[in-house]
């Protein structure tokens, strides 16, 4: 059972989905006319300089929308995804992670821009968005929207009680049991409690949190890297040159191991570029749909630097640690493809650079940290999913549950399960990228529309 989950696994989250992703965001980078690049700046400045539109309809501000967001992906998929790829592609897998990253940029946007044009408000006051809602609202064609919101939602819900919950805790009980010795049960009964109390508090209390939980994490992780690649620069030549010489290895053409490698690289570093940012996952779309705004297009370009915080600046940074400080992939032994390889050359290289334990206990508690914000942010996407299948009323029992789980999911190693949901955020995709393309269309005038006005002055 447990290797039959794995294969739709692999099936689910293989080459035919990297390629959809890649196909969408070439397709959305033309139509669009590089909109990534020349909206990059206005995106950031909009995130972190502006970061709000006090006067305007919704529940977070630009900032903490993009913060909520982040916290479900730079994580245990952004640290943990470098590394695997690392492990699994070689140090080729760096520069192919960077060309998704750009690519993925286009389709965050696009999510972003759906996800708060076609929003609305609950019965609570509380704006309610994201693929079931443009999925419904845009495609009325027979059923055809209706049904595949419900699919994603559906898929979601799963998705969020499994990998949002189930695998985050055990990780945060790992991670925390490593340095503290405390026992995962015990662990898991104090993330449940402190989660609670974000969770419990709905969109408004988990943006506050990822608010401020977030950046302080990702600036002491980051402060630490930083120090370490300063202290080594001297390799850092050596390093680049070989990333960008394993990346593009003419001699692939060939055949043999040279050929593998430049295949491997690709793999994994697409792989990690686009799925574990959620970029075509749906989920930024839900976040984006409870900012304050008043255009759809602002948040779309605060969302679309999400792929630039979490792959092109956390995970390079990531990667030239692991690479200076010991390589964990040769070609002469191309099978070391276990993602645990790359945690494990994280954790030596952050402990052999550091001094003292401090090295493995920053590691250890990153990795915790980051593990219980995509605990509380996938809490939201799981709820607004609930939301949507069964109404307001299934809100307060989501969220119980969720919180329940919590401690279970610490003691478990529940495989099968883990693996099923990897596979159901893989199929939740698929209904969202479709809605993306068949109403491309949307995005665009939308795009056009704010542009015109911004180059014009009009734009506020």
């Amino acid at each position: 059972m447990i290797e039959a989950a794995a294969r739709l696994r692999d099936a689910t989250w293989g080459l035919p989905l990297i390629l959809m992703l890649a196909g969408m965001g070439l397709y959305l980078t033309i139509l669009l006319r590089g909109l990534q690049f020349r909206g990059l700046l206005r995106g950031l400045d909009l995130a972190f300089l502006r970061r709000d539109e006090p006067d305007a309809e919704g529940d977070v501000s630009h900032f903490q929308a993009l913060m909520t967001a982040l916290a479900s992906s730079v994580g245990t998929s952004g640290l943990l995804g470098v590394a695997a790829a690392l492990a699994a592609g070689g140090p080729g897998a760096l520069v192919w992670m960077w060309a998704a990253a750009l690519l993925a940029m286009i389709t965050k946007f696009a999510e972003a821009v759906l996800g708060v044009r076609f929003r609305e408000t609950d019965e609570r006051g509380i704006k309610s968005g994201g693929p079931m809602y443009y999925l419904e609202n845009g495609l009325r064609w027979g059923g055809l929207g209706r049904g595949l919101a419900l699919a994603f939602a559906g898929f979601t819900v799963l998705a969020a009680l499994g990998y949002g919950n189930g695998t985050q805790a055990y990780a945060v009980a790992g991670s925390v049991g490593v340095v503290s010795g405390l026992p995962p049960l015990l662990v898991g009964a104090a993330t449940a409690m402190l989660a609670g109390i974000v969770i419990l508090g709905g969109i408004r209390s988990i943006g506050r949190f990822a608010g401020v939980f977030v950046p302080i994490v990702l600036l002491a992780y980051l402060g630490s890297a930083a120090w370490i690649l300063w202290t080594h620069a001297a390799l850092l030549p050596d390093v680049l040159r070989g990333v960008f010489s394993a990346a593009f290895d003419g001699r692939a053409a060939g055949g043999g191991v040279a050929g593998y490698t430049l295949a491997q690289a690709l793999r994994h570093g697409a792989s990690r570029g686009f799925l574990a940012g959620e970029a075509g996952g749906g989920t930024g779309a839900i976040a984006a749909a409870a900012a304050r705004t008043r255009e759809p297009v602002r948040q779309a370009l605060v969302a679309m630097t999400g792929p630039v915080l979490d792959t092109m600046v956390v995970g390079t940074v990531t990667g030239l640690v692991i690479l200076a400080l010991g390589p964990v992939w040769t070609p002469s032994s191309p099978g070391a493809t276990d993602s645990t390889t790359g945690v494990l050359a994280l954790q030596r290289a952050f402990a052999g650079a550091l001094p003292g334990a401090i090295g493995g206990w920053l590691v250890a508690l990153t990795f915790a940290a980051f593990a219980f914000g995509t605990i509380v942010a996938w809490a939201y996407f799981g709820e607004r999913s609930a939301q949507y299948v069964l109404g307001a009323r299934a809100v307060l029992p989501f969220r119980l549950l969720f919180i329940g789980i919590i401690p279970l999911g610490s003691v478990l190693p529940l495989h099968f399960l883990w693996t099923l949901s990897d596979t159901l955020r893989g199929l939740a995709a698929l209904p969202n990228l479709l809605g993306i393309v068949l109403l491309s269309g949307i995005v665009a005038r939308e795009a056009k529309s704010w542009w015109g006005k911004a180059t014009n002055g009009l734009e506020e």
